[in-house]
């Protein structure tokens, strides 16, 4: 199945991001409509009377009730409208009911990746628990309410072709709905100053048809795999990944590396890591040679990371690499 086609940015995909896009011409354009007004009219008076110089400058007039009070009647006027149109839309994109329910999908902000967990009771019956890092998957068609919370600092999660702003707060959860009209892959990002890396916590929403969503979601609640035989570089790989202490921070579920589990939680969950596009926060490409390149020195790729430099020479980079490209 091929890659969903990434949409433009400004095209909302979602009733809940239409009313938002509407929303922000109306005001450009009042503010537009404004602006034309004052500019207009002081060019205008400045091409009408340029030719009196001073000595023809205009009787100055202070205190004039009358036009004082069409003015701030005309700017009320404006911010009436303004008040009008973005309750309207406030109550068009954050219903209410259902908000005191379970959450369809859990996103976690960390420095620098945003987690998303898929809690047991949205999976069909028989299925563990399914998270991902940087790469949310959502059926089309169907609002999901999700909630936002943070493992550290505050964050903000932004998807604006499907839903509005969410502060990420730590400690506390916020709730919105989420919608997509049709399959595509939708950019994201942290929209509140969170670190050195705040440029780079992107993410991607990818939406699926229903039937898709569900077979990505029964193939991510599947363990790890344990490392394929007769492939020296794998299994060697698999052993590096626990003597280096590699699932202190990152989860593998199941089988992983030697016979071990690990359960780390710091770190991505790396138990379909091969399956994502985008490694890093959305700095790399998930490939073989950015993969490599990010073991060896990710303070080079993304400084103030907290995955440490542990110095891998070429063999290790290799063998740890072709673990991780196991990883389905």
């Amino acid at each position: 199945m091929s890659a969903p086609a990434v949409l433009p940015t400004l095209q909302p995909a979602s009733p809940l991001a239409a009313p938002i896009t509407t929303l922000t011409y109306v005001t450009l354009g009042i503010g537009l409509a404004v602006f034309a007004l004052v500019t207009g009219l002081t060019f205008y008076f400045i091409s009408r009377y340029k030719h009196r110089g001073a000595d023809g400058e205009p009787p100055q007039i202070f205190g004039n009730a009358r036009d004082e009070i069409i003015w701030m009647l005309m700017a009320a006027g404006i911010l009436v409208v303004l008040f009008a149109l973005t309750w309207t839309t406030m109550n068009r994109i954050d219903p209410q009911a259902g908000q005191d329910g379970t959450p369809d999908l859990i996103v976690t902000g960390h420095q620098w990746f945003w987690e998303a967990s898929y809690p047991r009771g949205t999976n069909p019956a028989g299925m563990g628990v399914v998270s991902t890092a940087s790469e949310i998957h959502i059926p089309t068609g169907k609002k999901l309410l999700l909630e936002v919370g943070s493992a550290d600092v505050i964050h903000d999660f932004w998807v604006p072709q499907l839903a509005r702003k969410m502060d990420a707060i730590p400690g506390q959860g916020n709730r919105l709905w989420i919608q997509a009209d049709k399959p595509g892959t939708y950019l994201g990002a942290c929209s509140e100053f969170c670190g050195a890396q705040h440029a780079w916590m992107r993410f991607k929403v990818i939406a699926q048809t229903p039937q898709d969503f569900q077979a990505w979601l029964a193939q991510q609640a599947q363990q790890a795999a344990p490392p394929p035989p007769n492939q020296t570089d794998v299994e060697n790989g698999a052993g590096l990944f626990v003597r280096q202490g590699c699932g202190e921070c990152h989860t593998l579920r199941g089988i992983g590396a030697r016979g071990h589990a690990s359960q780390g939680s710091v770190g991505p969950d790396l138990t379909h890591f091969a399956s994502r596009g985008i490694i890093a926060g959305g700095v790399l490409d998930n490939t073989p040679e950015n993969l490599r390149r990010w073991l060896k020195n990710p303070q080079a790729v993304k400084p103030g990371v907290r995955m440490p430099n542990y110095r891998l020479n070429d063999a290790q980079l290799r063998q740890l690499t072709a673990y991780l490209e196991t990883l389905q």
